[in-house]
């Protein structure tokens, strides 16, 4: 429960840093991420606790990575990360899941997630603000990767890479475990103020 209350308190600092630094008010960024005032007033105040989805809207709409919101800072040079510290910020009722590893720093942060999706399993993604550029790479199994309604099958040894601004999905197929590496390269700056 400590951790947990860690997480959420270094959350709410971090939502409310990147807010201040975009210039946004809170009726603005919720309007902007399409999240209600009173969640946001909540995540400012380490309260409550807010889903995947929520998360990815607040990052791209502050032009940060999801894990900038996420983390601490950094110590050391080197990070080393282990897929079994990392708390899954995705799960699906079948067993699937989605884990932030890290985020590169720079102007053009790159984000390094592991992914498992069973069979038929399907995570929908919103557009991403213009500019993102995502990669998969199926290290086992197969996946459908569903862009703007079409299917491309992408299989053991093979990477595709899209532009993340059109609606997309990822979905396991065949019939084991797929294991992915997906990298989401954000683009430079805050988001649009559009």
């Amino acid at each position: 429960m400590a951790e947990t209350d860690a997480a959420l308190r270094t959350l709410a600092h971090n939502v409310r840093a990147a807010r201040t630094r975009a210039g946004l008010s809170l009726d603005e960024l919720g309007r902007r991420a399409k999240v209600s005032k009173g969640a946001l007033v909540a995540l400012e105040k380490a309260q409550g606790n807010p889903n995947f989805a929520t998360l990815v809207r607040l990052a791209d709409t502050l032009g940060v990575s999801v894990s900038a919101l996420m983390e601490g800072r950094a110590e050391g040079r080197v990070r080393v990360v282990s897929a079994a510290t990392v708390t899954p910020l995705w799960t699906g009722e079948r067993g699937s899941e989605a884990r932030l590893m890290l985020t590169t720093s720079g102007p053009a942060p790159t984000e390094v997630w592991r992914w498992q999706l069973q069979p038929g399993e399907e995570y929908p993604s919103h557009p991403h603000q213009a500019g993102v550029v995502e990669t998969v790479s199926v290290t086992s199994g197969r996946m459908i990767l569903v862009i703007d309604g079409t299917e491309h099958l992408v299989e053991a040894g093979q990477t595709a890479g899209f532009d993340g601004d059109a609606p997309h999905a990822y979905r396991g197929a065949g019939a084991g475990t797929c294991h992915l590496i997906m990298t989401v390269h954000l683009p430079p700056g805050p988001a649009s103020t559009a």
